[in-house]
């Protein structure tokens, strides 16, 4: 049984600062990105991973590379970001002005991803997690974390509205007294060592 699963979002990129929606779009970390990707190695460097998994996309991989753990990392489809569909790129202001009263975790995206999938989706990459030894590193993204985090607990997919992920952040999902039965998300949004 899996002990703990670090996951860990993605560093800053143009994009994610800039509040676009970034799904498939291959975007480099930002500079900041950048340095706090390596921070978080201080974080992770403690601990020993039995597996670690990153989105396939590059800015989960390089988050991977410079916190530490990229030689040993498997790119996992599942680990990928929410699909956007037709609003990549597109901030939420902009997309509430074509249509008010839209929300993510409730609507999902036209030609994109719907919630019910994303779920599915969680919900796969979780059974295989749970199967594995040891502690697991997880390199996501933003949406996708928050969906896969209230999945882990059993809950809804829409509640990963509640929930914030800063970028280059740490959350941490386990078992209440090591019961599978109980699964927890133990820690949360945790910021890189010295970032500010």
């Amino acid at each position: 049984m899996v002990s703990s699963v670090y996951l860990v979002r993605h560093g800053e990129t143009d994009w994610s600062r800039s509040g676009r929606h970034t799904g498939r779009t291959e975007i480099p970390l930002s500079a900041q990105g950048e340095l706090n990707a390596r921070r978080l190695a201080s974080a992770l460097a403690p601990v020993s991973f039995g597996h670690v998994l990153t989105s396939p996309r590059q800015r989960a991989r390089r988050t991977c590379e410079l916190a530490g753990l990229g030689a040993g990392a498997v790119p996992d489809p599942d680990l990928a970001e929410w699909d956007y569909g037709d609003y990549e790129g597109l901030t939420s202001a902009e997309i509430l002005k074509g249509r008010p009263g839209w929300e993510l975790f409730r609507d999902g995206c036209p030609g994109g991803e719907t919630p019910p999938q994303v779920a599915a989706r969680a919900d796969r990459l979780i059974a295989r997690v749970r199967s594995m030894q040891g502690n697991v590193a997880l390199f996501t993204h933003g949406h996708f974390g928050r969906a896969l985090a209230v999945r882990w607990a059993g809950l809804p997919v829409g509640d990963g509205e509640r929930l914030l992920l800063d970028t280059a952040s740490l959350g941490i999902l386990s078992y209440e007294h090591a019961n599978p039965a109980a699964p927890v998300i133990a820690r949360w949004n945790i910021p890189p060592p010295g970032a500010s």
